[in-house]
């Protein structure tokens, strides 16, 4: 099978009894984020807002994935994330129950501020500094 080059392709290539799981989660994103683009990333579905990575996505054999578990994230969330969080990065929910769509919406907007805060600082010139470099002479 060829890697998906679309969310859509990504989609239809799941079984059916995982299709509507992985659907309402890319909904849930989408409600929470309806100016993020979609994309495939590391061959998952995938959300970009302000040139930035968003959240990504998968499905697997025992639970469904949502990237990243950020700092900002862990620390927003607090104990209501803890069953779900999976290693470093990482969120998991089990296949066979359902999707906390408040959970991921929650998710979704503490991202969203963190890819519009990083894009704020990159507007007013906040980025990381490039040393001058110095003539031959001067070293």
């Amino acid at each position: 099978m060829a890697a998906p080059t679309t969310v859509d392709e990504y989609m239809a290539a799941l079984p059916p009894e995982r299709r509507a799981a992985v659907e309402h989660l890319r909904q849930t994103v989408r409600a929470a984020a309806p100016e993020a683009t979609e994309t495939i990333s590391y061959l998952m579905p995938a959300f970009r807002t302000h040139g930035q990575f968003l959240v990504s996505f998968a499905a697997f054999k025992n639970h469904y994935s949502l990237f990243p578990a950020s700092e900002a994230v862990i620390e927003a969330l607090g104990e209501a994330l803890t069953p779900y969080l999976a290693g470093k990065g990482t969120i998991r929910f089990p296949a066979d129950t359902p999707i906390p769509t408040a959970i991921v919406t929650k998710i979704v907007k503490v991202r969203l501020a963190e890819n519009e805060a990083r894009a704020a600082s990159e507007e007013v010139g906040e980025r990381p500094r490039i040393p001058a470099r110095t003539h031959p002479s001067e070293v």
